[in-house]
């Protein structure tokens, strides 16, 4: 008996362990950047070099994550394993743009967000626009007012996307209905901010 139970469980085991593989294969990576590292010790210098990978399913589901190693491809590895880790997931507004602007900062890195109409495309620069398309944004404007580190850039973008909410969390929050919430959403009033940051 004890052991028909055993067989069980390592069929459900193995199922389960099937979909994880499936969600995994479905994940797009993007190299951000790496560096030549080096380590000081007694002898000399060991050098390395340090990835920083961020990872998407495309439908609203995202990470980064950071890698060293002695050769480009394992520390790339490592960094991609990290990331898959430590995934987060941001509400998308019809799936293609966020639900409402967001600023984030980490560090000396600050980046602001902005919700954008059908047609505008994903208008960010180098570690933002890496998020964005392994997000699965296609119409957003970003721009960065502080640090060009693309460390504090990452992390700096997922600070703001993580403060995104959908109108249905909010009426949930609120105990009101999604109407309620949304209100009137003009078109103009979308065109002006977008105007606005891309003088900036």
């Amino acid at each position: 008996m004890a052991e028909e139970k055993g067989r069980g469980r390592g069929r459900r085991d193995d199922r389960r362990k099937g979909r994880d593989e499936d969600a995994q294969s479905d994940l797009v990576d993007k190299l951000v950047g790496i560096n030549r590292v080096a380590k000081t010790v007694k002898g000399g210098k060991n050098f390395g070099f340090a990835a920083l990978v961020v990872v998407g399913d495309q439908k609203g589901r995202a990470g980064f994550g950071k890698g060293k190693a002695r050769e480009v491809p394992e520390a790339i590895r490592k960094a991609t394993e990290d990331a898959k880790r430590n995934m987060v997931r941001v509400p998308l507004r019809e799936g293609r743009t966020l639900h409402h602007d967001g600023r984030g900062r980490h560090g000396a890195g600050k980046v602001v967000l902005r919700a954008a109409p059908p047609g505008t495309g994903v208008i960010a620069g180098g570690p933002m626009r890496a998020v964005m398309e392994v997000l699965g944004i296609q119409d957003v404007v970003g721009k960065s007012i502080g640090s060009s580190n693309p460390y504090n850039m990452v992390r700096a973008t997922f600070a703001a996307l993580k403060l995104q909410a959908s109108p249905r969390l909010v009426a949930s929050k609120r105990n009101l209905k999604v109407q309620d919430v949304v209100g009137r959403r003009t078109d103009g009033a979308s065109d002006a901010g977008l105007a606005e940051v891309t003088e900036a």
